[in-house]
């Protein structure tokens, strides 16, 4: 367990230990427990923690407001068009007045290109921890919350597990690329099996890519990419179904929704889930598009841990405001 954490920055999980990881899940944990009990655990007393975000929220945005009231503390709602950012103010000049007032500061700025850059500049000059509540590259905090939940769903050593992260047919918007690159990062330094697969117009970064394939080799398991998602999902334990984006294959917007009509089978239904082990599970972060890129009778069926997978977040953000405010 680390218990020197306070004040350090949560841009990606890829910039912590382990054990750092861990002592964060280990909290998380504890403090479900005394959530359930009706236990109160005010450790962020008369703190207060602002949440920055360029994109509107359901999950993240209740899970860090919801949490930090259940610490005893207090969450402010911002947006650029809601403070000065939309006028040009700097992230120097807003962060440094924000820490004058407040414990932490979270981001969501999931613009391709400049969200995770803008976030390395709120916390080159932060003396508050900057946590990243979804980037264009990274959503720490939801995978957190994910390896959470599978340690839960499979307690003991998760080596062998085979962990699939599919992509899958959504229309009408383009969707980042952070959390696939996020969980394919985590899951192979948790001992997995990774298997990456979406058709060949969707790849990830590279730079991605590679980490994953060092993070792989450093832990002895495989990390591997297939263009068919019935090959993915066999022997499957963890299905990790969802879209996103073809930005590395074109920056043209309306030819990244063309593309994604070229795929309307990558659909995760029960007929694919059948290929998975007996005992799968069946994860999306959510918002899921029901009936379109996963089906009502795997959404709502016996693979599914999408709530318990959504509740996570709560518990898994309280302790990592706790440890690191």
């Amino acid at each position: 367990m680390k218990t020197t954490l306070k004040g350090k920055h949560c841009i990606t999980l890829q910039e912590w230990t382990r054990e750092e990881i861990d002592t964060v899940l280990d909290l998380a944990l504890d403090l479900k427990r005394q959530k359930a009990l009706g236990i109160p655990h005010h450790l962020l007393k008369d703190k207060t923690f602002f949440m920055l975000f360029f994109e509107e929220s359901t999950r993240t945005r209740n899970a860090f407001e919801a949490g930090m009231t259940q610490l005893g503390g207090h969450a402010h709602w911002l947006t650029p068009a809601a403070t000065q950012i939309d006028h040009g103010e700097t992230a120097k000049d807003t962060v440094e007045v924000l820490a004058r007032y407040g414990d932490g500061i979270g981001i969501r700025n999931c613009t391709l290109g400049t969200g995770n850059a803008y976030m390395r500049e709120m916390a080159r000059h932060a003396r508050i921890p900057v946590i990243n509540m979804q980037c264009d590259i990274y959503h720490p905090t939801q995978a957190l919350a994910d390896i959470l939940t599978i340690k839960e769903k499979f307690p003991g050593d998760l080596s062998g597990r085979k962990f699939v992260m599919s992509w899958t047919y959504a229309p009408r918007y383009v969707r980042p690329l952070s959390m696939p690159q996020s969980l394919v990062m985590l899951m192979t330094r948790y001992g997995m099996d990774v298997t990456l697969a979406h058709p060949p117009e969707f790849r990830l970064m590279p730079d991605i890519l590679k980490q994953a394939e060092v993070n792989a080799r450093q832990a002895g398991v495989k990390f591997e990419y297939v263009d068919d998602m019935d090959e993915a999902f066999k022997d499957a334990d963890i299905v990790y179904a969802k879209s996103w984006g073809a930005m590395m294959h074109t920056p043209d917007e309306r030819e990244a929704l063309d593309l994604i009509e070229r795929y309307p089978g990558w659909v995760c239904d029960q007929r694919r889930m059948g290929l998975t082990k007996p005992g799968s599970i069946y994860m999306h972060c959510m918002p899921a598009d029901r009936g379109v890129e996963v089906t009502d009778e795997v959404m709502d069926g016996p693979h599914s841990v999408l709530y318990d997978q959504a509740e996570n977040r709560l518990h898994a953000h309280k302790a990592l405001m706790a440890l690191t405010m």
